[in-house]
This record gives structure tokens, C-alpha cells and sequence, in this order.
């Protein structure tokens, strides 16, 4: 069959987007009839006058989401898809998106045309069918020891499918027994607590993740910010600081978007070595989006003194809902926390572990991991092609990983006015301030944080229309430099 697509020059929407959504919508409709045979990837080029590499970026990105199949030397056909759980998001509506309720500048306001929320997450490829199918299997009437309390630490085999994930994909080197499953980061940093003394003093990135800020004040720890540099957290400040406890994100530090080098992370290994009872807890955030180059291995794999606490979660690869996040002790601390703490019962039901670990046993987690870059980076490409205009007022920061990114203005506009326009527009944005651990520690020139996970290419496309005008960013003249 012959499909005639209007592909349109259009900024923002690459020609393989254009194609994948026509498709998909033609398949909704009805028009595109299951075992219907699509044309090949060569044929559609051909006829499209386009590369065959745009035709086959659209057909993957349909087969990944099984709107389409793959049969080996026949073709592309049409898949069956009347039980596909629709999400609003098909019909060109908001994004769905897990905000958290707790963060205090307003985020999940619906009442904006976009926002750029950076807590949001794309849930519109989730693979609820096999999520509904593994809940179902788990709860037979054979599996009843799923309702009697297990391990502590959580289940043996769903912390050794864990442990495997971890080496491989972040270069972490443990064993299972170190690995503690809770509901959550903050309940893990809870737990450390009573794990590490209570007249800790903690250095914190600064600006820094402000859930593990108020976890670690709500607990009356002395919690020192530490200013970072274009490397990230600073060594020779953090000595200087008196912490013996240091809270890092150096995979991908948020809210800067900061890739720590590995210089940096030897430095701070060093500064972990050189007394006695220092630790450095690395929360690996945002670690498994990266568009560009190699992912960067944990700092916890390079630790050959046991000085790294490993916290992780799934909440950005699968769904804060799910509330499962997981902690590596160094072996030191493990013999401290089966003495103090141990009798605490999982936070996790047994039921939960077992869905998420048939989840990757199956091969299904590193499949959707591989699903969400494609779609996260179609919107990070989406989100830096529409910010080309912003170019010659703007820097732009924290790309090709992570899911949003930073907006500092040149002229020195201040953040409150940045936000004020962008508001009237019905745009949300954030700003940079709001992330800092002290209002006067504030160094950074006026930034705002644009968050995209959450928004569809249209509202990408859209919400930068409206900050252009808002901001009156105007395109750079033909032969003009900066």
C-alpha cells in the first residue's frame, strides 16, 4: 500500500515525528486496519523523497510503543491495539504527568497553557498492558506467601535483580546483601540516620535537591551549602565547610544539570579518605537519561575504601506512584545497621517488589528505559531546535541529559521579571533562586528552569511561542553576530 503523508517544514518537528504521528493517528482512527501491511522503510523513503533513516526512526519509535509489528522477511503490519489505555495526551491534550505535592512553588497547577514543570514525567509510553499482566500473574491464588511479611531489606531476589541492574548499567559494585529497598528516597535517608550518628554535620550542593534538604533539617542534622563551581561540588570548599557527610548528585546535579567530571569525583573520594568516618552519599538522579556520548558510571564504583552510600530510585524511569527506591551500604555500615535497625519491616510490600522485579527479570524494564530515551530525547531535540532564537538573550545549560534545562539571561533581567512575563503569557516556568539552600547564597545570574518530560512536541513548540513574545526574543538577523 501507498501511504501519502503531508510532511511540512516545521520547526521544532522533525520529518520521522511527522511520520510516526500521522501513523499512529491513522491506526487510532480505525483507517489503518490491524494486519494491515505498511510500506518498507525503502519504499516509504522513496516515495516521501526523504532518507530511509527518517522513515526507520519513525516506524521504531511505532514499534516500540506496539502500534506496529516487525515479521521477519514479510514486513511491517498493523497491530491490534482496542486495549491500549488511553491517556488524554493522544488527542493533543496536557501531558500526564506525577508532580510532587510537597514541592512549595506550585507545580500541577493546571490552570497554565504550558508548564515547564522539571518533576513532571511522560507516561503516555508506559506498557500498562504488561504492568496489568505481571500484577495479575503475581496475585494467583498459588502465590499467597506474597501476603506474609518478607525481608527486611526486601526480597533476596528482587535486590540481586537489582544489584545486576546497577553493574552493569551504572558500574556500581556490590553485593545483594548491601542493597536495602524502601518506599522512597526520603525514607532511606531516614533510615541512614539511624544508621550514621545523630552530630553529623552534611554538606549540601548548592543549590541542591530541596526534598533531601528538608529531610535531613526535619531530622536536626547540621546541614552546611556548599557552592559549586562549573565542575560541580567544590573539594577544597567542602574541606573547608567541617562536614564529615557529603550529599552529591554527580551524575547529573539538580537543578544545575552538571555532568561531574572525574577529576572532581577523585577529589572527593580523596576528601572521603583522608579522615576517618567521612562518607559521601551519591544520589544518582536523572542518571539514566543521557542523549550524547557514554553514561557516566556511579562515583560508587570508583570508591575502593567503602566511603559511598548509593541511593537510587525508579521514579523517573517508571513512576514516582510506584514509590520504590533502593540504598547500597558500604559493607562498614551494613554490620551497624543489622545491629540498630534492622528490625524495621520494608516499606515495600511484597507484592509491589515482585511486580517490579518479574518487570526487569523479563526484560521489560531496559526495553521501556529504552523506549523513554527515544521519547525524551524527540523532546530534548524538539526543546534545543526552539530555543535557537533564544540563543543571542539567552545561555542555555544542562543539555543532552536529564530532563530539563537552564535559561540564563545575558541583559541580567532579574528572575522574578522573567517569571512575571512568562506567567502573563500562561507559561510556567521556574526559577533557579528557588533551589538554593539560603536566599543569600544566591550567586547565579537571573536563570530560569524549563522542565519537558511532562509536555507533548506541540506544547514544547507551543509554550515557546508564547515565551518569545513574552520575552521578546527576536530572531537573529541574517548575517548578524552576536
Amino acid at each position: 500500500m501507498e501511504l501519502m503523508i503531508p510532511l511540512k517544514n516545521q520547526a521544532g518537528l522533525p520529518f520521522y515525528s511527522q511520520i510516526y504521528r500521522y501513523i499512529k493517528e491513522e491506526i487510532k482512527k480505525g483507517n489503518l486496519k490491524p494486519a494491515t501491511r505498511l510500506p518498507s522503510t525503502r519504499r516509504l523513503a522513496e516515495n516521501l523523497k526523504i532518507s530511509r533513516s527518517t522513515t526507520q526512526m519513525a516506524y521504531e519509535q511505532l514499534l516500540s510503543e506496539g502500534y506496529i509489528e516487525a515479521v521477519p522477511c514479510k514486513g511491517y503490519f498493523v497491530l491490534q491495539i482496542d486495549g491500549l489505555v488511553h491517556t488524554g495526551q493522544e488527542k493533543g491534550e496536557k501531558g500526564t504527568s506525577f508532580l510532587s505535592s510537597g514541592f512549595s512553588d506550585g507545580e500541577g497547577d493546571s490552570n497554565w497553557s504550558v508548564d515547564f514543570s522539571p518533576r513532571g514525567i511522560d507516561l503516555c509510553a508506559f506498557p500498562f498492558n504488561t504492568w496489568r499482566k505481571i500484577s495479575k500473574n503475581t496475585l494467583v491464588d498459588d502465590n499467597r506467601e506474597m501476603f506474609v511479611t518478607g525481608d527486611p531489606q526486601g526480597e533476596a531476589v528482587f535486590r540481586e535483580t537489582i544489584r545486576t541492574y546497577l553493574h552493569s548499567a551504572r558500574g556500581v559494585n556490590c553485593y545483594a546483601e548491601q542493597i536495602i529497598v524502601g518506599a522512597g528516597s526520603e525514607y532511606l535517608l531516614m533510615l541512614l540516620s539511624q544508621i550514621l550518628s545523630d552530630d553529623r554535620v552534611i554538606a549540601m550542593e548548592n543549590p541542591t535537591y530541596k526534598q533531601a534538604y528538608r529531610v535531613f533539617q526535619s531530622l536536626h542534622y547540621k546541614v552546611v551549602p556548599v557552592l559549586m563551581d562549573q565542575q560541580g561540588l567544590n573539594a577544597e570548599l567542602l574541606e573547608q565547610s567541617g562536614a564529615d557527610t557529603a550529599y552529591v548528585m554527580p551524575s547529573h546535579q539538580y537543578p544545575t544539570g552538571i555532568v561531574m567530571p572525574v577529576k572532581r569525583r577523585q577529589e572527593l573520594l580523596g576528601w572521603a579518605y583522608k579522615k576517618e568516618g567521612r562518607y559521601l552519599i551519591e544520589d544518582d538522579y536523572d542518571s539514566e537519561f543521557r542523549y550524547k556520548g557514554q553514561p557516566i558510571p556511579a562515583l560508587q564504583g570508583m570508591d575502593q575504601k567503602d566511603r559511598v552510600i548509593y541511593i537510587g530510585t525508579f521514579s523517573k524511569s517508571i513512576a514516582p506512584a510506584i514509590r520504590v527506591s533502593y540504598m547500597v551500604l558500604p559493607k562498614s555500615l551494613l554490620s551497624v545497621y543489622r545491629e540498630r535497625v534492622n528490625f524495621y519491616a520494608s516499606t515495600v510490600s511484597r507484592i509491589d517488589q515482585n511486580i517490579l522485579y518479574q518487570f526487569m527479570a523479563q526484560g521489560h524494564y531496559e526495553r521501556h528505559l529504552n523506549r523513554m530515551r527515544a521519547v525524551y530525547k524527540a523532546k530534548h531535540d524538539v526543546l534545543i531546535a526552539g530555543l535557537k532564537p533564544f540563543e543571542s538573550r539567552f545561555l542555555i545549560r544542562g543539555e543532552y541529559a536529564g530532563l530539563h534545562l537552564l535559561l540564563t539571561d545575558k541583559r541580567n533581567s532579574s528572575e522574578a521579571d522573567l517569571i512575571k512575563k512568562a506567567a502573563e503569557a500562561g507559561v510556567k516556568v521556574y526559577g533557579m533562586s528557588g533551589y538554593f539552600i539560603h536566599e543569600e547564597h544566591n550567586t547565579y545570574p537571573p536563570t530560569v528552569v524549563l522542565g519537558y518530560a511532562s509536555l507533548t512536541e506541540e506544547e514544547i513548540i507551543r509554550g515557546l511561542a508564547l515565551l518569545k513574545k513574552a520575552w521578546a526574543v527576536h530572531e537573529p538577523k541574517e548575517g548578524c553576530c552576536e
